[in-house]
């Protein structure tokens, strides 16, 4: 075998157990003192689990907070986010000065700090509008081959300042999807009227199926409980035969929403197949995640943002994110801590589509050896973990190193 895992702690399993890999799949699980051979990593009792996945990433924008002034930052993060969109327009100045010379080595640094975190799989999200043009596409396209067998970059083509309100913008992102972007991307709340909100998706879905592409959609991200582009996507997927295949982003005015209407929507979101991404240490509002858990919804967690005019802090730690969230969406009891790390691996790859993403034999070999024995400890101190395996591979530390 090409590497063996041993005295790993499993996730649900008494016992301590040796895990074999061998061309880039999990070959074996067995009683721990089982397998051996010449390349091998002791675990020494840490858990192994999935590596991380992270639905949700700004990468084009990630530490750009220095290259503005905060008045974005307050736009955001004030109390009701009535200001959300106002905080939009101020954050987009950064990107008249957008050049792929330089925001390929932000992208760089943010991914190596992924590489050596257990973040192996990523919704990458690059502005493309007249402002920024293709310049974010071009560099998280050149990443995302520079991080091949590393790092799984799934690149977003996204519209950040709307499609009508935008002339021009959807020849963009169709332009990126020639380009090889993977994913069709979408903000419709920022238009103007609901007509108009209607036309960003059926354009954005257009593409999607021109380029059989997944879709992923800011929705509602404002403090607005009128706010209505997560119903609208849902039944936009459902008129289309796409679902399973799109997934909205952040949907913050849904902690406004009314009881009844709630779960309207979360009945129809089943029906579409539509996971949420919720990011709740990036704004004040959040989706209602437990509630949403409680329906049977999908539901994961993102970074968001890194060190951008929207959040100033994140080093694509998603054991980070997971701390982070214990707290916000009091999910503090030990059966709790358990589902809000699936919401940072296997519930999260669910959401992005990654197949096979367990640790079972047969499934390719995505793991962390973590620096703890246990979720619960994973969490509290959320270091980084002893080891990271992507495609059967150990990660280089040295080569990865800040």
């Amino acid at each position: 075998m090409d590497l063996i895992i041993t005295n790993a702690r499993l996730r649900g399993k008494e016992g301590t157990f040796d895990i074999g890999i061998d061309a880039g799949n999990i070959k074996a699980i067995e009683k721990a003192g089982t397998l051996s051979g010449t390349n091998s990593i002791d675990a020494a009792g840490n858990l192994v689990t999935e590596s991380f996945c992270n639905a949700h990433l700004h990468l084009c924008k990630v530490y750009t907070l220095q290259m503005l002034d905060e008045k974005a930052l307050k736009s955001y993060h004030g109390g009701d986010m009535g200001a959300a969109m106002t905080a939009i327009e101020q954050a987009a100045r950064v990107k008249e000065n957008y050049n792929a010379s330089w925001i390929i080595e932000n992208v760089r640094r943010c991914l190596r700090h992924a590489a050596l975190n257990g973040n192996t799989h990523i919704r990458a999200f690059a502005d493309v509008d007249s402002k920024a043009k293709l310049e974010g596409m071009k560099a998280l396209l050149q990443a995302r081959e520079e991080f091949k067998g590393i790092v799984d970059l799934q690149v977003v083509a996204f519209p950040q300042d709307g499609v009508v309100r935008e002339p021009g913008t959807v020849e963009l992102v169709e332009e990126s999807m020639k380009m090889g972007a993977n994913v069709v991307g979408g903000i419709p709340w920022i238009e103007f009227t609901d007509a108009d909100e209607q036309t960003h998706i059926d354009e954005m879905m257009k593409i999607a199926k021109k380029y059989n592409a997944d879709i992923s959609m800011l929705v509602d991200d404002a403090g607005d409980a009128g706010l209505r582009t997560l119903e609208m996507l849902a039944v936009t997927a459902l008129k289309n035969g796409w679902e399973g295949r799109c997934l909205a982003h952040h949907a913050r005015a849904m902690s406004l929403y009314p009881t009844p209407y709630f779960k309207k929507v979360s009945a129809l979101l089943k029906q579409a197949g539509m996971g949420v991404v919720s990011d709740p240490h990036t704004g004040p509002l959040h989706a209602k995640v437990k509630e949403l858990l409680e329906e049977g919804n999908l539901v994961c967690l993102g970074q968001d943002d890194v060190a951008d005019a929207y959040y100033p802090f994140g080093h694509n730690s998603m054991l980070e994110v997971g701390f982070l969230n214990v707290h916000l969406l009091w999910m503090t009891t030990f059966p709790e801590m358990e589902k809000i790390y699936d919401l940072i691996t296997i519930d999260a790859a669910k959401c992005m589509n990654v197949k096979n993403f367990s640790i079972q034999v047969g499934n390719p070999a995505h793991l962390v050896v973590l620096d703890a024995p246990s979720v619960y400890e994973a969490l509290w101190y959320h270091k980084r973990p002893q080891y990271v395996v992507s495609h059967g591979k150990l990660v280089d530390r040295e080569k990865m190193a800040i």
